[in-house]
């Protein structure tokens, strides 16, 4: 393993700022020599933290942290100032059972002033943090760092909105422009954003000005509002002006010796600051900077040979059967529509965006959903490809604009359930609660990728709102068929007759349900819809089971077993109810397989519960029995 020595020295940004300006050209060399060899070990996002090597050094150097509050957006850029800030030695447990999160995390450090995995929250949180210091007469900076793609996002530009009128507060926005979000980002802001000011036109006219604003205070007014109109023509200075800040940019975000003396600068004014600083993803590292988005979040990997690409032969993910599956809609069916925020590689919709450009749109959440209800509106059939938690963003537009209108949306959910290493940020642990309790929803879990397609293809033959939730990474090997046909809506399958004991699994707890089924005889249903439940098939296995066992892998407060508990309610039969799901708290990062065994939905897990539920049973029998005999 490679040394390195100036970063073996820095415990805290303390150390950072005491080294002299020639030695963090090193310093940025040697920590991105150890990004690269740390996450190619670890695995984690890569492509984002190298662009943001430079940048990260210079804020820890020039700012008082913690003193002073950085909050980065989208926080997959923090792996360096993780490493400045004391959890060097710490970064071979990233993102693993145990060890620290790929996200910053308030209960981590001290150094991370607001947890964030979710974009365009950096702005609206620094605000908070620069009006709390004004309330309290301190004298602390707030320091927002934002990338292009979560700019563009409406959130951003209401804590703009808000923080112009304030010119007493001491609040920098970075505005990290790299031309990429994940994908590449698309709309007019982006464009205007990606306008490199490094034409001579430009830098002529500002070398000009700087001379004429020393001569004449007169002169330098005017030339102030000549130089705002130019601005306004060739840059995005005057957007950012206009809400009441003062701009600065671009800069080169990789040169230390711009960023430092800037900052340095910046630190000394008072009021809304804004800078933009040109970085770029996967800088230093020629594989990551010639595909950033191969390289944006990994597995393990050779760093010196680079990742192997073209491997096949394994099992599809949901993420490709959705991916397919649309491309062959869209082939037969002009309405169909693929919408996505941000998220074209992890949604799978590359191929679709090439086949189906002018059908493609990637836009920010809450906008998305809004949007495919106006779409639906004129007949067309708009299907939302959208992680879980990313659907947790416009759960107002859910309700308000497309559930309460019956609008025909699809949503397909990808990323339900736990997702692994990404932890409780990413974690769709909610989407069978806030989708079930909404009328005129239908919500579909399939069990397997067949069941998937023909899920995704019942919920565009459906004419109102309806999702199919999926869980991340591969299936179970049970491969498409080409020929699809709509399931009956609200109608699960026994798939495993047994006595006693009758488990009824959800998605992707019904492959775990049959292993445990097999273990004791136990009656299994893939009950395939959350929503509207199947009643009847719940009162068959009521009257002819002792116990019924749900099993969902979501929050089991509102999940798909208070569903089935509301049905048992109702019945003259009711069985004993064990409903296994995820506990009420929010669960940490980890491998998944390692995550289910620690909430208890791994086989063994379920197979002790449903014993305990049995012994505690037959407990109970033998005392009302007992209780019988001696009156």
């Amino acid at each position: 393993m490679a040394t390195y020595p100036h970063l073996e020295r820095i415990s805290s940004p303390a150390d950072v700022r005491a080294l002299e300006r020639r030695e963090l050209t090193t310093l940025a060399d040697e920590l991105r020599a150890f990004l690269i060899e740390s996450v190619s070990r670890t695995g984690g996002h890569l492509s984002s933290n190298l662009g943001t090597v430079e940048l990260t050094i210079a804020l820890h150097h020039v700012f008082n942290t913690p003193h002073d509050r950085i909050v980065w957006d989208v926080g997959h850029q923090t792996y360096g100032h993780k490493v400045l800030t004391g959890r060097r030695e710490a970064m071979g447990g990233l993102r693993h059972w145990g060890g620290i999160s790929g996200f910053p995390r308030r209960c981590e450090s001290e150094y991370d002033t607001f947890g964030t995995a979710h974009s365009s929250t950096s702005i609206s949180a620094a605000l908070g943090m620069a009006v709390a210091a004004r309330a309290r007469k301190e004298d602390r900076h707030a320091i927002a760092v934002i990338g292009d793609g979560a700019m563009s996002a409406g959130m951003a530009f209401e804590a703009l909105n808000n923080a112009g009128d304030m010119d007493d507060l001491n609040l920098l926005v970075i505005l990290n422009d790299n031309e990429m979000s994940i994908s590449p980002p698309v709309g007019a802001l982006t464009k205007i954003l990606a306008r490199m000011l490094s034409g001579s036109t430009y830098n002529t006219a500002r070398r000009v000005g700087e001379k004429v604003l020393g001569i004449a205070p007169p002169v330098a007014e005017l030339a102030r509002k000549v130089e705002e109109y130019a601005k306004g023509m060739i840059s995005p200075g005057t957007l950012f002006e206009e809400f009441g800040f003062h701009y600065y940019g671009p800069i080169d975000g990789h040169d230390l010796d711009a960023l430092i003396p800037t900052l340095q600068n910046l630190r000394k004014l008072k009021g809304p600051q804004f800078l933009h600083v040109i970085t770029r993803k996967g800088q230093g590292y020629k594989l990551a900077e010639a595909d950033p988005i191969l390289y944006h979040g990994v597995s393990k990997f050779d760093h010196t040979a680079g990742i192997e690409t073209g491997k096949g032969g394994g099992k599809l993910t949901y993420t490709q059967v959705f991916g397919d599956w649309l491309c062959d809609m869209a082939k037969a069916d002009p309405r169909i529509v693929g919408i996505t925020p941000a998220m074209r590689e992890g949604s799978g919709l590359v191929r679709f965006a090439q086949e189906f450009p002018e059908r493609y749109f990637d836009v920010a959440e809450q906008h998305a959903v809004t949007f495919a209800a106006g779409l639906a509106c004129e007949g067309f059939v708009p299907v939302v490809a959208i992680y879980s938690t990313f659907l947790q963003r416009a759960y107002d537009q859910l309700i308000h604009d497309v559930a309460l209108q019956n609008l025909q949306v699809v949503f397909a959910i990808d990323r339900g359930g736990l997702v692994g290493a990404d932890g409780a940020t990413h974690h769709g642990a909610f989407d069978l609660s806030y989708l079930t309790c909404i009328p005129n929803m239908v919500v579909m879990a399939p069990s397997n990728e067949d069941e998937c397609r023909q899920m995704l293809y019942t919920a565009v033959s459906h004419p109102g709102p309806s999702a199919v939730r999926y869980p991340r990474g591969g299936g179970t090997g049970i491969a498409p068929q080409a020929r699809m046909q709509a399931l009956p809506i609200g109608k699960g399958e026994v798939v495993r007759e047994g006595r006693r004991v009758a488990l009824l699994a959800f998605g992707s707890m019904v492959g775990v349900a049959l292993d445990v089924g097999a273990q004791i005889d136990a009656t299994v249903a893939n009950m395939r819809f959350v929503k509207p439940l199947d009643e009847a098939l719940v009162a068959r296995l009521a009257a002819d089971h002792d116990l019924l066992v749900t099993l969902e892998e979501n929050a089991l407060i509102g999940g798909a077993g208070s569903e089935v508990a509301r049905v048992v309610d109702g019945l003259a039969a009711r069985p004993r109810m064990l409903r296994l799901g995820l506990p009420d708290r929010f669960i940490d990062h980890g491998d998944q397989a390692q995550l289910l065994a620690s909430v208890g939905l791994d086989r063994d897990g379920i197979l002790a519960r449903i014993q305990h539920s049995l012994d505690i049973d037959a407990t109970t029998k033998s005392c009302a029995f007992l209780s019988g005999k001696l009156r």
